[in-house]
């Protein structure tokens, strides 16, 4: 593990929650077949393959990881400025899917540690959140969601298992409890991917399977997930996903280079199209309703009607 990660071996525990409120719920959701639009500026500085990832929302500002495909998935954490320019905010970060904490923190789901992480932007300080289960590390995961009582929801494919020893016998969707109590959610999902949770917090969902994936819904009561349902099938690909103020759901579609939007009952509301594979979405800008969505080299925006989660 590099010197740099300074992560103690205990499991370092705050409560979570979002940063960023979702601002006041009015406007219509998106509807038909829309277009999004490449951010200027926004193109990788290195030649060599990779993704960027895990959109979040924090400030003034979109943050996200851009990792190549090399040896250990290297990843770092940028910054895309109110001015319009990029820069990197957490080098050497390891990350993929990103969400924001009660204090404006970034919570990775890193695949060079194999477990979930707490990234403080303003001091540098990394502390490790859940790590292992069953005495084991992760495989890599890939995406999370926070509810308001601090409890950490993960998808843990193998997609980038190699960047580190070690990893679990199977894929599977997990619960981190506030106290750091890590339990399965679902160990059903082939590659779990995409995760989020409802506005009121009470249903999580979780995209994944590959080329015929599915996108599963669970209740959650007294906190606990329930077991889950299939609320949309036939999904190409599906990767990382968000959800606006009224519920509605924005599922990624990796390789058909597409976000499709589908209502809480499951029902397709309109399409995005992007021009290249897409991995990630998040709503932000200073009404919160402009969707960011990463992908293969490249990021894209375009703006809605409603405004949604920062990550």
């Amino acid at each position: 593990m590099p010197a740099m990660w300074l992560l103690s071996s205990a499991l370092l525990w705050a409560p979570l929650a979002q940063a960023s409120a979702v601002p006041a719920c009015s406007g219509a959701a998106p509807s038909g077949t829309l277009s999004a639009t490449r951010v200027p500026g926004s193109a990788p500085a290195s030649s060599e393959p990779g993704l960027y990832e895990g959109p979040v929302w924090i400030g003034d500002a979109l943050y996200f990881s851009d990792f190549s495909f090399g040896p250990g998935f290297p990843s770092r954490i940028r910054r895309l400025g109110p001015d319009g320019k990029l820069s990197t905010a957490i080098l050497d970060s390891g990350s993929n899917g990103l969400a924001v904490d009660a204090r404006g923190n970034i919570v990775a789901a890193t695949h060079s540690v194999k477990g979930v992480v707490r990234l403080e932007l303003a001091s540098g300080k990394r502390s490790l959140l859940a790590g292992t289960f069953q005495g084991q590390v992760f495989n890599s995961p890939n995406d999370l969601a926070i509810g308001a009582d601090g409890t950490i929801y993960f998808t843990d494919p193998s997609f980038q298992r190699a960047a580190a020893p070690g990893g679990q016998d199977a894929t599977r969707v997990y619960r981190v409890a506030p106290g750091g109590k890590v339990t399965v959610v679902d160990a059903g999902i082939v590659n779990p991917n995409g995760i989020a949770l409802s506005p009121a917090g009470d249903m999580l969902y979780v995209s994944g399977g590959g080329e015929h994936g599915v996108v599963r819904a669970y209740p959650i009561v007294g906190g606990v997930p329930g077991e889950g349902r299939e609320l949309v099938g036939g999904v190409a690909v599906p990767d990382g996903m968000t959800v606006d103020c009224q519920g509605n759901l924005y599922v990624t579609e990796h390789a058909a280079q597409r976000l499709r939007v589908f209502s809480p009952a499951g029902k397709e509301l309109a399409v995005i199209k992007v021009d290249a594979n897409i991995t990630n979405a998040a709503f932000g800008g200073a009404d919160g309703k402009t969707l960011f969505m990463t992908g293969a080299g490249a990021l894209w925006q375009i703006r809605l009607g409603l405004p949604g989660k920062p990550y």
